[in-house]
């Protein structure tokens, strides 16, 4: 079958189209599943560049979606034929977190979805969306679960609460529209002013370019009348978190999910700990979340934005255009 690797030194040019051996027949417990779709995730593009140190030969890609080709002994919960999406932490399946890294992580610590068949255990996969194409359901596994785990799981939204979502990547589109599907009101920020009339088309009820309006919190305050949002997807970091604790209510939460602008900083504590607000770090969710979120899918009709396909043999190309910042939305992998 064919796959992708990654060949050492990991970077863009070392992404290898390769033939390698088919996925073995499952045994109890497991499944056949033909995979048809991945989507690009900032970590996937930390993996194939080699900012993670992957092993050498790896298989990367975290998401992947497609159909049930077989079953093996026991199997109850899946059939062939059945649409089905990837876990990111395959070993998390309910409860409290418990996992703190991604030595089991798909297309990480482990081989991922960049190849057309696996076998894994059942309970790597949820069930798909009904009526989901396979690239709509694979931008599910990392960015969708991530928006969903900090706004509804952590956060706790209700209808008429107010979202900042900062951005237009894959997980700040779907806070958008989990967000405006419950019932909240969304405001936005991005450094395009073509890409924040897309989000005005998608129901922010307010928008800012962060480039030229360096204080994009004050901007924010304004809109919410001195009160600020009580909810944040900050996926920016050290660089965007002063402007995020300024922008969030007293007693707001914000969900710490991004790196984008590096991994340390520095941090206004005193103004943090006067607004008494609510920071957690998360890092995407458990099978449960996973179900549940599908569930919700299937009620609200909730499609994720997809910004452009590449073939498998294209990969490199994908994360170039993810690399450019010019997507909205998800980039998607046809396999």
């Amino acid at each position: 079958m064919k796959a992708i690797r990654i060949k050492q030194p990991a970077g863009l040019d070392n992404l290898q189209y390769v033939d390698i051996d088919d996925a073995s027949a499952p045994g109890a417990g497991e499944m056949l599943v033909k995979i048809h779709a991945s989507s690009l995730n900032f970590h996937d593009y930390a993996v194939v560049t080699g900012r993670t140190n992957p092993a050498d030969g790896r298989i990367p890609m975290s998401d992947g979606a497609g159909v049930v080709e077989a079953v093996g002994e026991g199997v109850t919960a899946f059939k062939v034929g059945d649409h089905v999406v990837s876990c990111f932490f395959p070993d998390w399946q309910d409860g409290p977190a418990t996992i703190g890294d991604f030595l089991r992580t798909p297309g990480d610590g482990i081989d991922g979805y960049a190849r057309e068949w696996v076998t894994k255990p059942t309970s790597w996969f949820t069930h798909a969306p009904e009526g989901y194409s396979h690239v709509e359901a694979a931008t599910l596994t990392t960015a969708g679960l991530t928006a969903w785990r900090a706004l509804v799981v952590n956060g706790g939204l209700k209808a008429g609460d107010t979202v900042l979502v900062l951005g237009t990547g894959g997980v700040s589109i779907f806070a958008l529209q989990i967000a405006q599907s419950m019932g909240a009101r969304v405001f936005a920020t991005s450094s395009s002013d073509a890409k924040i009339e897309r989000l005005k088309t998608l129901g922010a009820e307010q928008t800012v370019n962060y480039r030229s309006h360096e204080n994009w919190g004050e901007n924010v305050l304004e809109w919410t009348e001195g009160r600020g949002v009580d909810h944040i997807i900050e996926v920016g970091g050290p660089a965007t978190l002063p402007q995020s604790i300024t922008a969030c209510r007293i007693g707001g939460h914000i969900s710490l999910i991004g790196v984008l602008t590096g991994i340390q900083g520095d941090i206004p504590t005193a103004n943090f700990m006067r607004k008494q607000q609510r920071m957690e770090g998360l890092i995407v969710g458990s099978r449960r979340h996973q179900q549940e979120m599908i569930t919700a899918i299937n009620a609200t009709g909730l499609k994720p934005i997809i910004d452009r396909e590449f073939a498998l043999s294209e990969l490199a190309d994908a994360f170039r255009h993810e690399e450019s910042g010019k997507h909205f939305g998800k980039i998607g992998v046809i396999i």
